[in-house]
């Protein structure tokens, strides 16, 4: 295990499966030790992700937190500081989908994905700035996604999120770079997830058709 991250903190979101799961685990490759939230049904997942970070011999604590709820997200980020005393890092990779054609979408689906993914962000990036500028010093990762500049049929609500998303990674970098807070997002394309499981197999092959090496990534290349 490397040491690269000795001593620093990292809070991960959405961290109890797929890319998050993967993400916690690098960072915990990497010597950091790792908060990180879920909003599953059950604790399973989170569970499965605390004993693999333990297996590798670091530590991962998962907290169920809803990231569109600010009063859950300043008590999230307010029991880190109190057992970590500090945040380094944090990754912005809470998100879910609720797809449907624009004529078909509920109002509460796009609302709810809007309210996940992209005022989620909003409300983890405030409270971790707050810390960062005291510090003067962090970094944040944003996890976009290509459907953001391209956009996807059936994803109106999840594309318009993941392009907000890359608005407000460009408006906060400018915002904190003197502080000393580095701001960037990653967009990535069709990985395979458990939230991409679900496709329907022809728009899946499409997917894989128009990615130069033919293939999904994986959640691991993605960390």
């Amino acid at each position: 295990m490397s040491q690269e991250f000795s001593q620093k903190v990292a809070v991960v979101t959405g961290g109890s499966k797929g890319i998050g799961r993967a993400i916690v685990l690098a960072f915990v490759q990497r010597g950091a030790r790792v908060f990180f939230n879920h909003f599953d049904a059950d604790d399973k997942e989170a569970a499965a992700t605390q004993e693999q970070a333990q297996s590798l011999g670091g530590v991962a604590q998962g907290f169920k937190v809803d990231v569109s709820d600010s009063g859950a997200v300043a008590d999230f980020f307010k029991s880190v500081l109190e057992q970590a005393g500090r945040i380094d890092f944090l990754v912005n990779n809470a998100g879910i989908t609720r797809d449907n054609f624009i004529a078909r979408m509920k109002e509460t689906d796009w609302d709810c994905v809007l309210n996940t993914n992209l005022k989620g962000a909003f409300l983890c990036l405030q409270e971790a700035s707050r810390t960062f500028m005291k510090q003067r010093s962090g970094a944040v990762v944003n996890i976009a996604s290509v459907v953001g500049a391209m956009g996807n049929a059936g994803q109106a609500n999840y594309s318009a999120a993941k392009a907000g998303l890359m608005g407000l990674t460009r408006s906060a970098a400018k915002e904190l770079a003197s502080r000393g807070i580095r701001v960037n997002a990653v967009a990535p394309g069709f990985i395979d997830t458990d939230m991409t499981k679900i496709l329907p197999e022809k728009i899946t092959e499409q997917f894989i058709a128009a990615t130069p090496a033919g293939r999904m990534g994986t959640p691991e290349e993605v960390a």
